[in-house]
């Protein structure tokens, strides 16, 4: 059997990550109403009002299957992209949770990456068989915003303790490898804002992010016990950067 080529193996990683963020919706809403369930037992709120919450669940949810079967694909993910945006928003004002500015920027700016992300798979990249020229203004729209995430994860690394922390506890070399950290994300922000050398930027960023969710986001003792983030909120930001990985990996593969 002859071994696959470099096309078919390109291909591969892009379907691959199309499935991880077409599924996406449906691990943040279960790892939303974990996380609910977790709050109900100590009667703190959810961050929407449960009549909206459902709604937007159920907007999810549509939005994830139709993508998962390949419906409309690109439709559905604008709509994914507008459903999370909206219930971003709201989540932000309604103000009915208390967070730490630390952590808001952590949730907020991985919301915004997947926003990115769905932007660039309803630009037609991602499709193994085009049918339809692939529309560049959205996909430069979804570049931007995973440029807008970088920026906060190089924010995060200077001014952030808590995220300065769980990377000098887990990365060898101390300051000096967090300072080359910071530079990196930073040269990559840079890319994906100006759009260039967007492939090899998502390549760089496609290997960066299993480590950071392996070693950073999944120390869950460090974040849950020691940090106070609630452990179903941290399961949900583990499944924000699997996503983020997806977007970039198709980026990395067809962008």
């Amino acid at each position: 059997m002859a071994a696959p080529n470099r096309k078919e193996v390109l291909r591969l990683f892009t379907r691959f990550g199309a499935i991880i963020l077409t599924r996406f919706g449906f691990w943040n809403c279960f790892s939303m109403l974990m996380l609910f369930a977790e709050r109900a037992d100590i009667k703190r709120k959810p961050d929407i009002q449960v009549p909206y919450l459902y709604v937007d669940m159920g907007a999810a949810v549509l939005c994830a299957s139709f993508m998962s079967f390949g419906v409309k694909r690109r439709w559905f993910a604008l709509g994914a992209a507008l459903q999370l945006a909206v219930s971003t928003y709201v989540s932000y004002i309604g103000g009915h949770v208390h967070y730490g500015d630390w952590l808001k920027v952590r949730m907020y700016s991985r919301a915004i990456a997947i926003i990115g992300g769905f932007l660039v798979l309803a630009s037609g990249a991602g499709e193994v068989y085009r049918q339809k020229p692939r529309t560049r203004s959205l996909q430069s729209t979804g570049q931007v915003f995973l440029g807008i995430y970088l920026i906060c994860v190089v924010y995060s690394l200077q001014h952030s303790q808590e995220d300065r922390m769980a990377y000098l506890n887990h990365v060898p070399g101390g300051e000096l490898t967090l300072q080359l950290l910071f530079v990196l994300y930073g040269v990559l922000a840079l890319s994906f804002l100006s759009g260039y050398y967007i492939r090899l930027a998502a390549q760089i960023l496609a290997t960066l992010l299993p480590l950071v969710v392996l070693f950073i986001d999944g120390n869950i003792g460090y974040w849950h016990h020691t940090r106070r983030v609630e452990f179903w909120n941290q399961m949900k930001l583990i499944g924000h950067n699997v996503g983020i990985f997806g977007a970039v990996l198709i980026l990395a593969t067809d962008g």
